[in-house]
C-alpha cells in the first residue's frame, strides 16, 4: 500500500480545504481501504469526513426523510421512521452487507463504492475505468454479473450498491457541499452511465462533499429483493426496488428501479410509464416488464440477467398488487 497522511476534518468547510490533487474523503472506509490494499485506489491524503455532524435522520412533516451522510447502514437500517415510512429502503441496506459492515459504512460511502468487476480490482489488468484507455477485458472475458442495460464499448461494470437502488426508485436527491456552495442533484443525475469517460461513476467534481440525502415522501406498499449467487452476503445479479400504488384495481403510481444490470441504478422510466393507468395484473406486470427489457444488450454470458429481471420485476409487483 502506497504510504499516505491522514487527516481529520473539523467540518464541511475545513474539508473541502484540505480536499487537494490525490485526496480522498474517508467515511466508514470498507470499500476504500480494500481498494487500497488492492493497489486500485492510492491516495496521497486521506481526510477523514465520518465525524462531521451528518450522522442524524430527519423525518419532516410530509414524510420525507432528510437522512446525513454520516449516518451508519445499521443505523439507518434500524430506524423507526425508515422502517414504517420507507421499508423498501430499510430492507435494501439489509440486503447489502454482513451486520459488522454495516455499522462502520456510512450512506454517503454506500452511494460511492466502486465496482467489484474483477478487471477493475485487478491492478495487474487493463481496464479503462481504473486506467483510461486501456481497454475492457471484461467484454470477451468474464461478465456473466456485468451488465445488459446502458453499457458501452469502454466498460460493462455494474454499480454494486443496493441503498442506491431503493434511492433510485424513491426518487431520492443529493445534497453536496462544494466549492462554489452547496447544491442538491436528483439521484437520476447523480450517477452516469460508462459512455467513453467510464473512470466517473458519478457527477461530481473534485473536492465535492455529499452531506445529506434528500428521501420524498412514500405512502405506499414498497419491496427489495435481490437474486444474489448465494444466501450469504453477496453483490446482486439482479435486485428490483418496488413500489406500487393501486387503486380499483388499477395501477395509479409506481416506482421502479433495477440493480446489478448497469453502471448505475437503472430506474424503469419505460416500464413506469406503460403501468400507470393500467391494470394491475400479471399480464400488465410482463407486459412492462418486456418493454423495459427491449433495450437490453446481453455479452456472451449473462443473457440469463434478462429473464431473470423479467420474472423478478412480474413477481415482485405481483406480489406488491396483491397486498394492495
Amino acid at each position: 500500500m502506497r504510504p499516505f497522511a491522514y487527516e481529520r476534518a473539523t467540518s464541511a468547510e475545513d474539508a473541502l480545504q484540505r480536499h487537494n490533487d490525490g485526496a480522498v474523503y474517508l467515511g466508514g472506509g470498507t470499500n476504500l481501504v480494500d481498494l487500497m490494499r488492492l493497489g486500485v485506489e492510492e491516495p496521497s491524503r486521506l481526510v477523514d469526513v465520518a465525524h462531521l455532524p451528518y450522522d442524524q435522520i430527519e423525518l419532516r412533516p410530509d414524510g420525507s426523510l432528510i437522512v446525513g451522510s454520516a449516518v451508519s447502514n445499521s443505523a439507518l437500517a434500524a430506524d423507526r421512521t425508515v422502517r414504517e415510512g420507507h421499508p423498501v429502503l430499510a430492507q435494501a441496506v439489509l440486503a447489502g452487507a454482513s451486520g459488522q459492515i454495516r455499522n462502520l459504512a456510512t450512506v454517503g460511502g454506500n452511494l460511492l463504492q466502486r465496482t467489484r468487476c474483477s478487471y477493475f480490482q485487478d491492478a495487474s489488468k487493463p481496464c479503462n475505468k481504473r486506467n483510461p484507455g486501456s481497454g475492457c477485458p471484461a467484454r470477451e472475458g468474464e461478465h456473466h454479473n456485468l451488465a445488459i442495460l446502458g453499457h458501452s464499448e469502454a466498460c460493462v461494470a455494474t454499480h454494486p450498491s443496493d441503498m442506491a437502488v431503493a434511492l433510485a426508485a424513491l426518487g431520492a436527491s443529493i445534497r453536496i457541499q462544494g466549492r462554489g456552495g452547496e447544491r442538491t442533484i436528483p439521484i437520476e443525475d447523480f450517477y452516469r452511465l460508462p459512455d467513453n469517460e467510464p473512470q466517473r461513476d458519478t457527477t461530481l467534481e473534485p473536492g465535492d462533499l455529499i452531506t445529506a440525502v434528500e428521501v420524498p415522501p412514500l405512502g405506499v406498499p414498497s419491496r427489495y429483493r435481490k437474486v444474489r449467487e448465494r444466501a450469504s452476503f453477496a453483490f446482486a445479479l439482479v435486485s428490483i426496488a418496488a413500489a406500487l400504488d393501486v387503486d380499483a384495481g388499477q395501477v395509479r403510481d409506481v416506482r421502479l428501479a433495477l440493480g446489478g444490470v448497469a453502471h448505475k441504478p437503472w430506474r424503469a422510466w419505460r416500464a413506469e410509464e406503460i403501468l400507470r393507468g393500467a391494470q394491475a395484473t400479471r399480464e400488465s406486470f410482463l407486459r412492462a416488464a418486456e418493454a423495459e427489457l427491449e433495450a437490453a444488450e446481453p455479452l456472451r454470458d449473462n443473457a440469463y440477467k434478462v429473464p431473470l429481471a423479467r420474472n423478478l420485476i412480474v413477481q415482485t409487483l405481483t406480489e406488491l398488487g396483491e397486498g394492495s
